[in-house]
């Protein structure tokens, strides 16, 4: 399945456009079943999406869960926080009225009571009515990094959560795993730079989904991933 490639000329403009067609998946679920819910990555690239997106008025936000792709093993007064972020960038103005579900469950590490926890709430959840990656110069996306731990387990595992660790990832990780990404109503894959066109060239050829995890998203069958890119 090939994924949908769209390119914008500005950051202004894709985050623009890739909030409209979050907020039509989120309306959509809402208007199917009277609830909605996002999975959102980290990093510095989706500030300004996330910012595009929360501002939006069209929305009834008391009826979307926001919740995380993936998360670094840290509390929210980390500045590393994926949770910090989201909550400082997208659940303000009209989103602060969204219910938010965090991966970070409490402790010194992701064990297998807090995993469970946090496959608990994600369950919780439903299906995901959209999920955005990013991706690595890597070519990780989510926590699936190069050499981790669990890495063929997230990629075919059936949990929905699953803990990680690898040599680039810094702090032990938790993330969605493939198998709940791919469920998800729309998939999306936000890049931008002219190094992460050339990343995204390399995972778009022939390797191993070992090397470059992105791999595995671009060529599941389950859902076409939309790949938003500017310069």
């Amino acid at each position: 399945m090939s994924p949908i490639r769209r390119t914008f000329s500005s950051k202004d403009d894709l985050a623009a456009a890739l909030a409209d067609a979050v907020a039509a998946n989120l309306a959509a679920g809402i208007a199917a079943r009277g609830t909605a819910a996002l999975a959102v990555s980290g990093g510095s690239t989706p500030a300004r999406f996330f910012k595009a997106l929360g501002a939006r008025t069209d929305l009834d936000w008391s009826r979307v869960t926001v919740t995380l792709v993936d998360e670094r093993w840290v509390d929210e007064s980390s500045d590393r926080s994926n949770a910090r972020l989201v909550k400082a960038n997208l659940l303000q103005g009209p989103a602060a009225a969204a219910r938010f579900v965090p991966l970070w469950q409490g402790g010194d590490a992701p064990d297998r009571a807090a995993i469970a926890r946090a496959g608990a709430a994600i369950s919780a959840i439903g299906t995901l009515d959209a999920a955005i990656l990013g991706m690595g110069n890597d070519g990780h996306t989510a926590s699936f990094f190069p050499g981790g731990d669990t890495l063929h387990a997230a990629l075919t595992g059936g949990e929905p959560v699953i803990a990680i660790r690898a040599p680039g990832a810094g702090e032990p990780r938790v993330t969605l795993t493939l198998g709940k990404l791919v469920a998800a109503g729309a998939l999306y894959l936000h890049i931008e730079g002219e190094d992460k066109a050339r990343v995204l060239e390399e995972a778009l050829a022939e390797g191993s989904e070992q090397d470059m995890p992105v791999r595995a998203v671009l060529r599941q069958t389950t859902r076409p991933v939309t790949i938003f890119w500017c310069p």
